[in-house]
């Protein structure tokens, strides 16, 4: 066997739910996930404060705790780095790691704060041959995994709708986003025409996020993607895939997955032993990630398959601000919700006055 990938991570953060944490502690989950591979060991770590960072190493038994990044890149020769930072922070790091060439970057979603961000960092790991994951990790569980062989067994027909609502389009969209295309096969958007409003002040990881937000959009193949985000937005289910001869369903609770298929004249359950936010997913991605740098094989979280559902999201901004369609690519480099914001477009200050 070759000798082990050494990993770095980007961003420690405290264990979710412990006090002072800001997040979920994903830096935790990533080396959970190295260390079961049994083909890494985890050489460095870096945190801007130092007793997170040395804490981190001192847990993993790891011997480089460092406060910059850039330090850490220049001496530590890693192979992988898993960046667990807010996502203004992802492009500068990404492109520092491709820069020391690392062999892959394991980055946590959302990809980036705007599109520009989100399309450089795509092009120059493409452009380095640097393998570049998003951590989109539900498309390692069961229902979503079932929902898809269902659908690719033929069980309601030819898919002609995907449906899916949560808290808002970006955070938690992006998830959303990426299983619609992860369900067609990744076949790219064709356009997006979308609304936000934007009332109240609201923040997730330092970016600012809509109150509530509708995106409808074409895939290249014709069927068709709606997303409805935020206030008052409820469908009965977390994800619905719309066919000609049926209809199979992912819930916010078990029983998780359902479907009404060809002959089925009520719903039937579709047994799964996991949910939609169980932790194991997390292993699978950093599994699959190690596996493909043996293998030279695309990840199934590739950058290739997130930016098409960062560019939706942009793009549904991008929508709000034309009044009209967005025919893609697009071509903006913003994120139209943070410039419309800044300009008082939109938002508490543009509704008081």
């Amino acid at each position: 066997m070759s000798a082990p990938y050494r990993v770095g991570v980007i961003g420690t953060g405290k264990p979710w739910r412990t006090e002072g944490a800001t997040g979920f502690g994903m830096a935790h989950s990533h080396v959970a996930g190295y260390q079961k591979t049994g083909r890494c060991e985890l050489a460095a770590v870096c945190d801007i404060k130092r007793d997170l960072a040395e804490a981190f190493a001192e847990q993993y038994g790891c011997a480089g705790a460092y406060t910059d990044y850039h330090a850490m890149l220049a001496e530590e020769n890693l192979d992988i780095v898993s960046i667990c930072t807010w996502p203004h922070l992802h492009e500068p790091m990404v492109t520092a790691c491709a820069q020391a060439k690392v062999k892959a970057i394991h980055c946590e979603k959302p990809m980036s704060a705007t599109w520009g961000e989100a399309k450089r960092m795509h092009a120059l790991c493409a452009a380095n041959g640097v393998q570049l994951t998003f951590n989109h990790q539900r498309r390692f569980l069961e229902p979503f995994q079932k929902a898809k062989a269902l659908l690719g067994e033929g069980v309601i027909g030819a898919l002609k709708r995907i449906e899916g609502t949560c808290d808002n389009i970006y955070d938690w969209g992006t998830h959303w986003l990426d299983m619609f295309f992860f369900y067609n096969d990744e076949t790219p958007p064709e356009w997006v025409i979308g609304q936000i409003d934007s009332r109240t002040e609201r923040s997730v990881f330092g970016v600012r996020l809509e109150d509530q937000a509708i995106c409808h959009f074409k895939f290249q193949n014709g069927v068709r993607g709606l997303l409805i985000c935020g206030y008052e937005a409820d469908l009965g289910c977390a994800n619905r895939l719309i066919g000609e001869e049926g209809m199979i369903e992912i819930g916010w609770q078990a029983p998780w997955l359902r479907v009404r298929g060809k002959g089925d004249t009520e719903w039937r359950v579709v047994e799964t032993a996991e949910g939609i936010h169980d932790s194991v997913g997390i292993d699978r991605a950093v599994a699959d990630l190690v596996a493909c740098l043996d293998s030279g094989e695309r990840p199934l979280l590739s950058s290739d398959n997130a930016i098409h559902a960062t560019e939706v999201i942009f793009a549904t901004y991008e929508s709000s601000r034309r009044r009209g369609r967005v025919d893609l690519p697009l071509t903006t480099e913003d994120s139209a919700l943070l410039s419309m914001l800044e300009a008082n477009l939109i938002g508490p200050n543009a509704a008081a006055s």
